[in-house]
């Protein structure tokens, strides 16, 4: 069993009380859903949780950091995932808090998305007839 599948083995036994964990391979990690939504990736050995602009200094506080990786242009940075806090691996309780609250920004940020306006499509341009 890898690292990763240990880690989302963790998320299943904190969160398996209140709802569903599933998880997803996705390039080189797990994407992890709660009752259908993603909440969470696990990369390298690390879990990374949704966050939004009110629970991003939770993080800070802990010194954690933003999700990152490798392109062929340098290092990118995913800053609506945060670093789980390690010390919360050993604390069910405190881990499930953590992750209710990432997964109530994961809701939040798709109600958004839903509501944004989309843009309108231009009119289709009419076409002359052919003539025969």
């Amino acid at each position: 069993m890898s690292a990763n599948d240990e880690l989302l083995e963790i998320l299943k036994d904190a969160l398996g009380r209140i709802g569903t964990v599933n998880g997803r391979r996705m390039f080189g990690g797990v994407g992890v859903y709660f009752d259908g939504t993603f909440f969470a990736i696990i990369d390298d050995g690390t879990i990374y949780l949704k966050t939004s602009d009110e629970t991003r200094q939770t993080f800070e506080a802990e010194g954690s950091r933003a999700f990152s990786y490798m392109t062929k242009t340098g290092l990118a940075e995913l800053h609506s995932y945060w670093r789980l806090p390690e010390r919360l691996l050993d604390d069910a309780d405190e881990l499930r808090d953590w992750a209710r609250t990432s997964i109530a920004a994961a809701n939040s940020a798709a109600s958004q998305k839903k509501r944004a306006p989309k843009a309108e499509k231009p009119a289709p341009k009419k076409s002359k007839p052919k003539k025969r």
